[in-house]
C-alpha cells in the first residue's frame, strides 16, 4: 500500500532499527546515524507544524515502519519545546505510538498494549483540555489518534512469530492527517 510521504525530501535510513537485532544508529560505528550531529530543532507550534519538516519526518517515519527512529524524531521536538504543555504532551503520545511499534518488532505484546494504551490516554487528556475537543490538533484528528491506539495491540499478534531474517514488521494502520497539508 503506497502512502503519500509528508516530508519527501528527507531520505529513510538505511535500515529500520531492531534492539538487539541491528547496529544501535548513533553509537555503533555501522549505525545508520553514527557521527551524525544533533539537528537544531525548532519548537513546535499550533501555527509551524505545516512547515516542521521534522514532525512530518516523524509522521512519515512512522507510516513506513521506522519506529525508533521517529520515536528520536519527535523526542528532539519534545526536548526543543520544553517537554511541557499541550504539544509537549502530545508528541509525547506519538513517542508512545512509536515505542509500541518498537515494542511490536521486538515481540513484545504486553510492551505494545502498555505504550499504545498510554498514548491513547494522552491524546484524551489532551483532547479534554482543548477549547474545541473536535478540531484538529497539530494536523490529527484526537478521534483519530487514539482509535489508532485502540488498534494497534490487536494489529501485531503475528509480530511475536516474526524471525529477524523475515521482512520487519509494519502496522497496518498508518497516522493520517485530518486534512492534507496542501
Amino acid at each position: 500500500m503506497h502512502h503519500e510521504r509528508l516530508a519527501p525530501k528527507t531520505l529513510f535510513p538505511a535500515y529500520a532499527f531492531v534492539p538487539r537485532q541491528s547496529p544501535h544508529p548513533t553509537r555503533d560505528p555501522e549505525g545508520h546515524s553514527y557521527g551524525r550531529p544533533e539537528p537544531e530543532l525548532i519548537p513546535l507550534t499550533t501555527d509551524n507544524w505545516p512547515e516542521s519538516t521534522d514532525y512530518l519526518y516523524g509522521i512519515d517515519l512512522f507510516n513506513h515502519g521506522y519506529f525508533w527512529e521517529s520515536h528520536e524524531a519527535w523526542e528532539g521536538l519534545w526536548h526543543a519545546c520544553g517537554r511541557r504543555g499541550d504539544i509537549a504532551d502530545f508528541l509525547k503520545a506519538l513517542i508512545k505510538l512509536a515505542a509500541a511499534g518498537v515494542k511490536a518488532r521486538e515481540g513484545n505484546p504486553n510492551g505494545i498494549q502498555r505504550a499504545a494504551q498510554r498514548a491513547g490516554e494522552l491524546f484524551e487528556t489532551i483532547r479534554a483540555a482543548q477549547a474545541d475537543p473536535n478540531a484538529a490538533f497539530l494536523g490529527f484528528s484526537f478521534e483519530s489518534l487514539v482509535e489508532l491506539a485502540t488498534r494497534l495491540p490487536h494489529e501485531t499478534t503475528h509480530f511475536a512469530n516474526a524471525t529477524p531474517e523475515a521482512s520487519l514488521p509494519t502496522f497496518a494502520s498508518r497516522m493520517t492527517l485530518a486534512r492534507p497539508l496542501n
